[in-house]
């Protein structure tokens, strides 16, 4: 019986006993006496309740001072009566009690720091080993509620009490036992599963606050394991949903994270997760979120080298073309894997040619996309866009010669050039959107706004550039390729809408100059090396 549960059994009781003083007092006039008492101690019990509301460091010390007396009480009686839970049971309830108590600290988070410095974090952390689990749970919504982010203020300044909470949690080892405690819940239980809910919450805001937390927890625990376990489960709940998201949060900015899951077989676990939505749609918006999230996972598991090898291997890219065939919601989601597949890994862009990736990619880029309410949405589209023109590109980088890439090239050809047409239409619409973005940003400059180079080429990027440049390196593929009928298309269309090569190659020259050395400086003068050869042809 939970300590809730327990304290409003002998509630009823004290009724009980009410009832029958009144039934028994035979006078109608001392009955209502005893009523008039009991409004009066109510209307005092709620006044003294508005009261405590007000927390500063004495009721802060008065708090911790009741609890650590509440647990030495709950733990003398567990040792003394070992087997005998009746005997426990009142102590247990008293400490329940105190805990909930302590929730109102989250009102005062600028008492955090005496709150540490009380010593209380070990006591409180220690519990979420409590034999009884409502105890444990207990502490998870505390640490829920001390972490809340919507406690803190946004500035630095208000931020510091937070980290300082947090840096304790961390020191006394609270992603561990957090963990540890996870994996005794059962989901079958209500509270249970509200826990295992309240724990994931409190890991993210861990990590929110103190961001080194997202390699800490999967370093120090086993908690991928538990989300990877989560997430196999074939049906769908409330706690599945927040383990694809928590997954996704510590998959997101983390290299090691990504490896270590990989290592894990999570890749594959990912997969046969999106794989029970390649025929079907969510039938709520919450399953549409987790869904969202799994790709997102996948996404992030794809950025190291040796997981685009895994996707390879577990069938990945076929899997991203049925789902793209299927026309479901995850149309879109299956394109943005594979782009991030078959970016700088020329296997992945092979294996997408030889199962017939070809013809499914390239419907979707002239714009054969299932219709359905998501799909109505002119940003969605656009997103949709500058994937595609993204996965186009990574193939012309991914395969340089052979029959791949005369299949790649003759798409270009077929039905009088229309991809060619398609392309020089996305050309232009997104040469005038960073046009129009150019001129706002030097309007802005006359207006004495500051604003450095860098900043302004980020805007510029923001406003389509980058799917500009995209646009730019596949056209200089195909004018590279030699292949009269096509470099006469692209002349042609450029002419009629009064441009010239030297629109194209400045297009290219801008991207050839910004290109970063995120992969190494080796990396960085080959990809400038391919621009130029671009840029020369032109």
């Amino acid at each position: 019986m939970s300590a809730k549960r327990r304290r409003d059994y002998y509630d009823e009781d004290e009724e009980y006993e009410n009832d029958a003083v009144f039934a028994n007092g035979g006078k109608s006039q001392k009955v209502e006496v005893d009523l008039s008492l009991l409004e009066a101690l109510e209307k005092s019990q709620s006044q003294n309740k508005n009261a405590v509301e007000v927390v500063d460091l004495k009721t802060l010390k008065k708090l911790v001072l009741s609890f650590e007396r509440k647990l030495k009480d709950n733990i003398e009686a567990r040792l003394k009566y070992p087997n005998q839970p009746d005997r426990f049971a009142d102590s247990e309830i008293d400490l329940h009690d105190d805990l909930h108590k302590l929730s109102i600290l989250a009102g005062a988070p600028e008492l955090y720091p005496d709150l540490v410095s009380l010593n209380a974090i070990p006591s409180i952390l220690n519990l979420l080993a409590h034999d009884n689990t409502d105890i444990a749970v207990d502490v998870v919504q505390l640490l829920q509620d001390l972490t809340d982010p919507d406690v803190f203020e946004d500035d630095e300044e208000s931020d510091e009490p937070a980290r300082v909470l947090v840096d304790a949690l961390v020191e006394n080892n609270v992603l561990e036992l957090l963990v540890q405690n996870l994996q005794r819940l059962n989901d079958s239980d209500p509270d249970e599963m509200a826990a295992v809910y309240s724990t994931l919450t409190t890991v993210e805001n861990l990590v929110e606050v103190k961001p080194a937390v997202a390699e800490m927890v999967c370093e120090r625990t086993k908690l991928l394991k538990w989300l990877l376990g989560k997430i196999k489960v074939r049906e769908f709940d409330s706690n599945k949903q927040y383990a694809s998201e928590i997954l996704a949060i510590l998959l997101q900015n983390s290299a090691a994270n990504q490896r270590r899951v990989g290592q894990m077989n999570g890749v594959d676990v990912v997969l046969q997760a999106v794989a029970m939505y390649k025929s079907k749609d969510p039938k709520s918006l919450d399953e549409e979120e987790m869904v969202e999230n799994l790709f997102d996972c996948l996404c992030c598991l794809l950025m190291p080298l040796e997981n685009k090898e895994r996707f390879v291997k577990a069938e990945g890219v076929e899997l991203m073309i049925i789902i793209m065939k299927q026309k479901k919601s995850a149309y879109s989601s299956a394109i943005r894997a594979l782009d991030f597949a078959m970016t700088k890994y020329p296997p992945a862009c092979e294996r997408f040619v030889d199962v017939l990736g070809l013809k499914t990619a390239f419907a979707a880029f002239m714009g054969k996309i299932p219709v359905n309410k998501k799909n109505k949405k002119e940003r969605y589209q656009e997103e949709l866009e500058e994937r595609i023109v993204s996965l186009i590109a990574s193939l012309f980088g991914g395969i340089l010669r052979g029959s791949r890439r005369e299949r790649l090239l003759s798409k270009f050809v077929e039905n009088e050039c229309e991809k060619i047409d398609r392309l020089m239409e996305l050309y232009m619409r997104y040469s005038d959107r960073v046009k129009t973005e150019t001129e706002r940003l030097n309007h802005l400059e006359l207006d004495d706004l500051e604003m450095d180079e860098e900043e302004k080429y980020n805007r510029k990027l923001e406003s389509g550039l980058y799917t500009l440049q995209l646009i730019a390196v596949i056209l200089g593929h195909i004018w590279c390729s030699e292949h009269p009928h096509m470099r006469a298309r692209i002349e042609l269309l450029l002419k009629q809408q009064k441009l010239t090569n030297e629109d194209v190659k400045d297009i290219l020259q801008e991207y050839h100059d910004n290109i970063g050395d995120l992969d190494g400086p080796e990396e960085k003068e080959r990809a400038q090396a391919k621009i130029q050869k671009f840029i020369s042809a032109f």
